[in-house]
C-alpha cells in the first residue's frame, strides 16, 4: 500500500512540479526497432517493405510488469534515374505500467532521402526527418491519497480532499538524423549514424502550469555490420550510444547465424545465436530463426544491476517478429540496387 501511494505521489509532483526528467524506453532486440533507435536507419534493409513488431515484459518480478509494444513500417521507393531511394516510414508504440496503468502513446511518421554515392557500390548518406504526437494517461480510479489512509490501513470508501483535475498530458516530438552505409566487396555491410530526439524540447502543459524540460534532447550514436564467416554463417554486430540528460546508456553485443537450409531461388533459412549487453544493467541472450520473408526473435534479460538483489537474476521477456519482401510493383527496388543486408 505504502509503494501505491508513493507511485502515486511521484507521477502528481511530475505532473505539478515539473521536478522530474523523462527517458525513453528501449528494446533489448533494438536493431529490430531502427525507428526507435534513429530514424535515420529507415531503409537500410534487402526489400521494399518491412514491417517490425516487438513485445516486450519487464520487471514482474519486482513490481507490476512494465509491457512495451512496438509497430515499425518502413517502405523504400527508388527516386530519379539513378540509385536514390526515399523511405517513408512510421513508428507506433504504447508502453504501460505501474499500479497507476501510466500508458503513454507515440505515433511518429518519418521520412528519409537516401542520395547514392557511388555508381559502382551500395553506398548512400541518409537523411531522415521524424515528428508526430505523443500522449500520456493513467488510471485515476487507481489513486491512493494520503487522507485515505487511516490507522495505517487504506480506505477505499473515505474521500480524498485532494482533487484529480487532469489525467494525462500530450506533446508533439520532433527527431532527426543522419547515416553512412555501404557494402565492401559486395558482402560486408555496415553503417553508422547519428541522431537527435526531442529536438524542440518539449513541454507539457497541465491545469498547475508548465512543466519545461520534461524531456530533454538525446544525442545517439549507432553502428551496425554483417560480416560473411565461411561459406554457411554470418556474423552481425550492433552498437548503439544513448546520452539523455545526465545518463548514458551503452548497447552491444554479436549474433551468429548459420544457414539452415540454402534454396535455389530465394534467401536460406538462418538460425542466430548470440548475446548482447545493456551495460551496468542486463546481459541479454538472443536467439532469432528467419526462414522466407519472415524472422522471429526472442531474447531474456538477466539483471546484473544493483536491483539483481530483489529481482533474482531476472530482468524482461522480449519478442520480435519482422517481415521484409520486394513489392510487385513498378517502382520496386528490386532492380534498382543490390540494397544493404541487415
Amino acid at each position: 500500500m505504502r509503494k501505491n501511494l508513493q507511485t502515486s505521489l511521484l507521477f502528481m509532483a511530475v505532473l505539478s512540479a515539473g521536478i522530474a526528467r523523462a527517458q525513453d524506453f528501449t528494446f533489448s532486440q533494438f536493431y529490430e526497432q531502427p525507428l526507435l533507435r534513429n530514424p535515420a536507419l529507415a531503409g537500410l534493409f534487402t526489400g521494399d517493405l518491412r514491417v517490425s513488431m516487438s513485445y516486450r515484459d519487464q520487471w514482474g518480478s519486482v513490481t507490476v510488469p512494465y509491457r512495451t509494444t512496438s509497430l515499425n513500417i518502413e517502405h523504400k521507393i527508388p527516386i530519379g534515374s539513378k540509385h536514390d531511394l526515399i523511405t517513408i516510414a512510421s513508428q507506433m508504440s504504447v508502453d504501460a505500467a505501474g499500479d497507476i496503468r501510466l500508458k503513454r502513446t507515440q505515433i511518429l511518421p518519418s521520412l528519409s532521402f537516401h542520395k547514392s554515392l557511388s555508381e559502382e557500390s551500395d553506398t548512400y548518406l541518409t537523411a531522415a526527418f521524424q515528428a508526430g504526437p505523443v500522449s500520456s494517461q493513467f488510471d485515476a480510479t487507481q489513486l491512493k491519497m494520503g487522507d485515505q489512509f487511516q490507522s495505517g490501513s487504506y480506505e477505499p470508501s473515505n474521500a480524498s480532499m485532494q482533487p484529480i483535475t487532469n489525467n494525462g498530458y500530450s506533446y508533439w516530438d520532433v527527431n532527426a538524423g543522419l547515416s553512412f552505409s555501404s557494402t565492401i566487396r559486395d558482402k560486408t555491410n555496415f553503417y553508422i549514424a547519428v541522431g537527435m530526439s526531442h529536438i524542440t524540447n518539449p513541454v507539457i502543459k497541465s491545469s498547475t502550469g508548465n512543466i519545461d524540460g520534461f524531456l530533454l534532447p538525446k544525442i545517439t550514436f549507432n553502428a551496425g555490420i554483417n560480416v560473411p564467416s565461411g561459406e554457411r554463417g554470418h556474423l552481425m554486430a550492433f552498437t548503439d550510444v544513448f546520452m539523455q540528460n545526465q545518463s548514458r546508456q551503452l548497447l552491444s553485443g554479436v549474433m551468429y547465424g548459420i544457414n539452415i537450409i540454402e534454396y535455389d531461388n530465394g534467401d536460406p533459412d538462418i538460425l542466430y545465436v548470440g548475446s548482447f549487453m545493456r551495460w551496468g544493467d542486463a546481459l541479454i541472450p538472443v536467439v532469432k530463426i528467419g526462414f522466407n520473408h519472415l524472422s522471429v526473435g526472442i531474447s531474456y534479460d538477466v539483471n546484473i544491476s544493483k536491483l539483481k538483489v530483489v529481482s533474482n537474476w531476472r530482468g524482461g521477456l522480449e519478442f520480435s517478429l519482422v517481415y521484409r519482401d520486394f513489392l510487385k510493383i513498378r517502382n520496386s527496388t528490386l532492380d534498382k540496387l543490390r540494397c544493404t543486408r541487415f
